[in-house]
């Protein structure tokens, strides 16, 4: 069959020529430009992977996004769906995820009185998301049960999904699937399957540089002192007794938390003696992880840490973009 002869509605960007001659809904294009735009004006940093990611959205692509927490895949992805105008259906994913809950259900009170119909169904974030054109994301992908990733992998095969006593739901032309993953958490995480690998595009995070966090933490705290919030984001990034260091978050929380002990004391972020300390115990230790085996507990290595980036000569003693602590 000749292009000229396939309906309209199916003709797609899909790249599968099989699925638009076989009569599945194909994926249209989205806004590139307007949502990369959108992602520069929102996110810090950045660049290469908003541009990956809104190339393969707009391309039709559904997105696995794999990187530690706190490194702005929400943030980015909210702007990108922001730019493309289409909503965004988040997901949590767990071990109670099961498929009804994502696909949805039919009220089962209604269902007594008026039997199994469309009016009475209750639509779950995959249904809303497919029939609205949404981005749906998915969170914490690994931690999904089988079932439910079944679910999605026969979305992204065709585009289309399912339901028992509802019917076929075609997925809007602008439906994405774009999960989330932190391949370094094993617990309470499962395998993804290599075939929902084979139907995603892959995009990596890793923590960003100590500069573009520096300029995350002054966009959100103008006010805070320079060289605590220099220190606060380099204060993790790197010990012989850490596995993990934290993210901005933490950075942020120490600055926010720093600020608002300072305040209440009389001191000052320029000057914080422990305050300083007090706010990175608070603000870190539940966030690095240490390397198994270190006889150290966590509030030594974080004080130690804090301590070791006090000014030296006037300046902060920074120790380098990044290391083990961030790995």
């Amino acid at each position: 069959m000749s292009p000229e002869h396939v309906p309209a509605q199916l003709r797609a960007v899909s790249g599968d020529p099989g699925a638009v001659l076989s009569g599945l809904p194909g994926a249209g294009p989205l806004p590139v430009r307007a949502m990369l735009d959108a992602a520069r004006a929102a996110v810090v940093g950045r660049a290469r992977e908003s541009e990956v990611l809104a190339a393969a959205l707009g391309a039709g692509r559904s997105v696995l996004l794999e990187g530690p927490p706190g490194t702005g895949k929400t943030t980015l992805l909210r702007a990108l769906a922001a730019g493309a105008g289409v909503g965004l259906e988040l997901v949590e994913g767990n071990a109670e995820l099961s498929p009804a809950r994502l696909v949805g259900h039919h009220d089962p009170s209604r269902v007594l009185t008026e039997d199994y119909k469309p009016e009475n169904f209750v639509p779950g974030a995959l249904v809303r998301a497919l029939t609205s054109g949404a981005l749906l994301y998915v969170e914490e992908l690994n931690r999904v049960p089988e079932e439910t990733l079944n679910v999605l992998l026969g979305v992204l095969s065709e585009r289309r999904l399912h339901v028992p006593r509802l019917g076929v739901v075609d997925a809007a032309p602008s439906f994405r699937l774009v999960a989330a993953m932190n391949p370094s958490d094993a617990v309470g995480t499962g395998r993804i399957t290599p075939a929902l690998y084979d139907r995603s595009c892959r995009v990596g995070f890793a923590h960003q540089s100590a500069a573009e966090e520096v300029r995350i933490v002054v966009r959100d705290h103008p006010a805070a002192d320079a060289t605590f919030v220099d220190r606060a984001v380099r204060a993790t990034r790197t010990h012989p007794d850490l596995r993990l260091g934290s993210s901005v978050r933490g950075a942020l929380d120490l600055v926010a938390v720093g600020a608002s002990l300072a305040e209440l004391r009389g001191t000052s972020l320029a000057d914080p003696g422990e305050t300083g300390t007090d706010a990175a115990l608070a603000a870190l230790t539940g966030r690095v992880q240490l390397l198994e085996g270190s006889t150290r507990t966590v509030e030594d290595v974080v004080t130690e840490l804090w301590r070791a980036t006090a000014p030296v000569d006037g300046s902060a003693d920074g120790t380098g973009e990044d290391g083990p602590g961030k790995a």
